[in-house]
């Protein structure tokens, strides 16, 4: 068989196309297999887990699958540099079962030419998913965070853009955007931006409204800053403003941070809109940058993690290590993860340039494996 196809490839010269062939129709079946059962392995423990929520307030049955439903293309996104990871190998794998691969070694092939077949076999499956992250799993997730809200808690919704609507009695609060964060002595808070609070009287009329640039909850206590309040009586109405004010109100902060969509879930025309709004607020968008240069480098992080990962489905069969390079590359998957967190944390620590910090792992990780290719071509 391996003689059959070295034949067929040809040992004096291999074709472009026909070796690409050969290695994209092993690895992108694989790679396929691999995201599905790894997407469904995720998304079963997330319905086991909404299945506990089933009877709060109006959160049925039908709508606890709806929200996994609407959730699915987020966890697609989101797993998909492992299941192309483990797609990759597994792929290369069965080529080298099959002596596929001792082939295409046989016929002259380096090592660095046949994982740049599998970057380039993964290089539009990785466009088409980077697409789907921005155009089609935030909009979905925010529909099921929306969903899933309003069905347990009436008290609260999720408005158009992310906005969010919550009645507080005959209090109703709007906010067009929310963040939990810790402050400088490491104490969790609650944030809301561009708080409007309209207060009604039993008949249902407009007794006063409050505009204020933040809202925060620290130690069981709501505070406005820079707010003006405006008090309607009759047909008059009076103005004052304050550099801040208590907010006597028992809005939960733990449904408002569960309400909040997570800034790895935003597409970049949302991660935009909401730096450059707390930048000109002088506001810290460290939490939105972080989420924006990952989106940006998140194809390059797919394709580096996958060509660096390759190389260890190489090796004799025979000695039965196949397995242990599987195993080796699975590990070295985990091992990047929490490497690149570790600098992209320390980056935004220190203030360093977040684009340059999300570039190094990446950038580390490609140097070595042309430092390996290099020595074993």
């Amino acid at each position: 068989m391996v003689a059959a196809l070295a034949s067929r490839i040809g040992l004096d010269r291999l074709r472009f196309k026909k070796v690409d062939k050969v290695v994209a129709l092993s690895v992108l079946g694989a790679v396929l297999l691999a995201w599905i059962v790894v997407v469904a392995l995720d998304t079963m423990m997330a319905f086991v887990n909404e299945i506990n929520d089933v009877g709060t307030g109006d959160y049925t049955l039908a709508k606890a699958v709806t929200y996994i439903l609407l959730t699915v293309p987020r966890r697609m996104y989101q797993f998909f540099a492992y299941g192309s990871l483990i797609g990759g190998l597994m792929g290369m794998g069965a080529l080298a079962a099959s002596g596929e691969l001792t082939a295409l070694r046989a016929a002259g092939m380096s090592k660095l030419r046949i994982c740049a077949s599998v970057v380039l076999a993964l290089t539009v499956l990785t466009a088409v998913v980077a697409l789907m992250g921005e155009l089609i799993a935030p909009r979905a997730q925010q529909k099921a965070e929306s969903l899933a809200l309003t069905a347990k808690n009436r008290d609260v919704a999720i408005g158009k853009g992310g906005t969010l609507w919550a009645r507080d009695g005959s209090t109703v609060i709007n906010a067009k955007r929310g963040r939990t964060h810790a402050d400088k002595s490491g104490v969790p808070t609650i944030e809301l931006s561009e708080v409007r609070v309209f207060e009604f009287t039993p008949a249902g009329q407009l007794s006063a409204l409050s505009i204020a640039k933040t809202a925060t909850h620290i130690n069981g206590e709501w505070t406005l800053h820079d707010v003006r309040r405006t008090d309607f009586e009759g047909r008059s109405a009076t103005s004052k403003t304050e550099e801040t004010a208590k907010w006597k109100s028992q809005l939960d902060p733990n449904v408002l941070a569960v309400s909040m969509i997570h800034p790895e879930y935003l597409s970049m025309s949302d991660l935009t809109r909401n730096i450059d709004y707390m930048n000109r607020n002088l506001q810290d968008a460290t939490t939105y940058k972080v989420a924006y240069w990952g989106r940006i480098f998140y194809p390059l992080n797919v394709l580096v993690l996958a060509f660096c990962a390759v190389p260890f489905a190489f090796g004799q069969l025979r000695t039965g290590g196949l397995g242990k390079r599987l195993f080796m590359g699975m590990a070295l998957a985990i091992s990047y993860y929490f490497f690149q967190k570790s600098v992209v944390s320390m980056g935004a620590v220190y203030n360093f340039n977040l684009a340059v910090v999300n570039a190094l792992p990446s950038l580390f990780l490609a140097v070595a494996a042309f430092v390996y290719f290099r020595r074993n071509a």
